[in-house]
């Protein structure tokens, strides 16, 4: 795919130097563009052994200032969902008045950060100076939630796309990339700055069912009380309240959604934080769920499916393209959950598809990761089973006092 400020390839001729080299070169040709800004690049297993040499490869005949990206089993270009038989996918962009600036954190300073004035120290950015992140991480010994409090308290409001990578898991390598350096653990973020910014689509695949309630007790990672009633008793009455076929779609598919903001006077599919529920007992009433919720905190209970996933990713894309108003699309980055794809959908191509129907012709690239990172209400969390879409777009200037 090519366009004015962004191109996509995908290779699939395994380790060749020179075809690399041709190809890469080939792709910067088709860009229409001063320049290329930011370069996205996700490999398969195929090209473990070779990675940095790929990556080598791809800066010098792309003319890639900064490159960035991560390995997966899966990979993605513009419309297609390579779930497997791709060894590479690239893209190119150009973004008018944008800087870009990367950075990998080890373990070691992950695990020594204190708070989150030592990502600003370490960075050397403060919040007003970055309009986004792209970031892809480690899923091995990393704990991701801790360091995400940290970075969202560093730089609140502020969105970062990406997720977990993906690779030989039973092997425990995964890779993650930024210019020449291949790494296996930690963490690779680019702040995006100047006069571009991402716009954000975190699709859970889920729809709420039955009615929103307070959730009146909570200890740690279980729900003991729903409206001053016990949490299993609010579950089993919100099932059986269904119709026969919303029972059936909803059987082994029930999940929570945790309203970031209970004080929305409407609370619609994007403003849940949908966890697992690991699973409910009928004696003392408690629900076990894949998150720490809190006394007063607004719950939903939600159904995935095909359907639901297919319904709510057509509607935040629709309102997406809403938000955009007018403004161009420079490309994207699309981290899709290793269980959507045709494991959910049946068919391969189904979220990079939707994207370019609802707002394409976009030069988009990504990949399918052990966990996708995205906003919710303006904070980021790590998902599953989620596909998160970071859009390259111009930012709005404010209007004047």
């Amino acid at each position: 795919m090519q366009g004015r400020h962004g191109v996509t390839g995908v290779w699939k001729g395994g380790w060749n130097e020179d075809g690399l080299a041709r190809w890469a070169a080939s792709l910067r040709r088709q860009l229409d563009a001063p320049g290329v800004t930011l370069g996205l690049a996700f490999v398969g297993p195929s090209l473990f052994a070779r990675a940095e040499e790929v990556l080598e490869i791809l800066r010098v005949h792309g003319r890639i200032p900064c490159l960035a990206g991560c390995s997966g089993i899966g990979l993605v270009c513009g419309g297609d969902e390579f779930e497997q038989g791709a060894d590479l996918v690239l893209g190119l962009h150009h973004l008018p008045g944008a800087t870009v600036e990367g950075f990998h954190f080890d373990r070691e300073e992950i695990e020594a950060a204190g708070d989150a004035g030592a990502w600003v120290r370490r960075t050397g950015l403060k919040p007003g100076q970055v309009n986004g992140w792209l970031v892809f991480a480690s899923p091995f010994e990393l704990n991701g939630e801790a360091w995400l409090r940290q970075w969202n308290d560093a730089y609140p409001g502020i969105p970062a796309i990406g997720g977990l990578a993906s690779g030989d898991f039973a092997a425990e390598q995964c890779q993650i990339y930024l210019d020449g350096q291949v790494h296996e653990h930690g963490v690779v973020a680019v702040a995006i700055r100047g006069a571009v910014t991402l716009e954000t689509v975190v699709s859970q695949g889920c729809t709420p069912i039955g009615q929103s309630w307070t959730i009146t007790r909570a200890e740690r990672n279980y729900i003991l009380g729903i409206g001053n009633r016990p949490a299993y008793s609010v579950l089993m009455e919100t099932f059986e309240g269904l119709s026969q076929e919303e029972r059936r779609k909803s059987q082994n598919n029930l999940f929570v959604g945790l309203a970031i903001d209970e004080y929305r006077e409407e609370l619609l599919c994007g403003d849940f934080l949908v966890r697992n529920l690991l699973g409910g007992d009928p004696k003392n009433g408690a629900l076990a769920v894949g998150a720490f919720p809190r006394t007063g905190q607004t719950l939903q209970f939600q159904r995935r499916d095909s359907e639901t996933a297919d319904a709510e990713m057509a509607m935040l894309l629709a309102r997406a393209r809403t938000r955009l108003r007018g403004r161009p699309v420079y490309g994207g980055c699309l981290a899709v959950c290793n269980g959507r794809g045709s494991r959910l959908f049946g068919a391969p191509n189904h979220d990079a598809g939707l994207v370019q129907e609802q707002l394409g012709p976009l030069a988009v690239t990504g990949f399918f990761g052990h966990g996708e990172l995205g906003p919710v209400a303006r904070r980021n969390f790590l998902h599953g089973y989620t596909a998160a879409l970071g859009l390259f777009v111009p930012k709005e200037m404010e209007d004047p006092a």
